[in-house]
């Protein structure tokens, strides 16, 4: 069975994906980021690719990858880097590495460190557009989005739908930035379907 790697968002708690996985029967390596949201922080952590650095260090075998929105940025980064190894991938409402604010997406910045006051800075900073990279990523891509998240808005689950070579985009009514948290049970049975198909 390929291991799944679970990865959080800006919150970084290892926990975030427990309830899906719970209700998707599934087990697997639940990462958390060092320096975000309340998570203690690491002298050798201080950028996005420091974390996809520690990512990386659990890509040995092939994998299936759950991420939800900076973690997404990771997970492509790690589906680029590792393109035999990385088997599948669902992402929710994630950037992705397309320009969300272009999207109508709404800036997270002023409520993420009114949350989390002791996060790390850089968190904060811009991050590429990986546009034109995530084309080749040929790994099946499940798209997770909810109708009502102004962080992440529809176009950008949208605008990757259309990168993607082989995307499937699911978008649930009413559902907010944290639809994994909201709405565990139907999340789980959509990452329970990909992650299952073709075992």
């Amino acid at each position: 069975m390929v291991k799944t790697l679970f990865l959080p968002g800006a919150s970084g708690c290892a926990a975030f994906w427990r309830p899906v996985a719970r209700e998707a029967e599934l087990d697997g390596v639940f990462l958390a980021w060092p320096g975000l949201g309340a998570q203690p922080a690491r002298g050798d952590i201080r950028s996005l690719d420091d974390l996809t650095r520690l990512a990386a260090s659990h890509v040995t075998e092939p994998v299936n990858i759950v991420a939800q929105s900076m973690g997404g940025m990771v997970a492509i980064r790690l589906a680029l880097m590792f393109p035999d190894l990385v088997k599948r991938l669902v992402l929710a409402v994630t950037s992705g590495g397309v320009p969300v604010t272009d999207l109508g997406g709404s800036d997270w910045r002023g409520d993420y460190f009114a949350a989390f006051p002791n996060a790390a800075v850089w968190i904060a900073d811009p991050v590429p557009d990986l546009s034109d990279a995530m084309r080749s990523i040929k790994a099946p891509t499940l798209l997770l989005w909810g109708d009502a998240d102004p962080i992440s808005p529809v176009a950008v689950g949208e605008r990757l739908a259309s990168l993607f070579p082989n995307a499937r985009l699911h978008i649930f009514a009413g559902a907010d930035h944290d639809l994994a948290q909201t709405h565990p049970e139907v999340v789980a049975r959509e990452v329970r379907e990909r992650l299952k198909a073709g075992e």
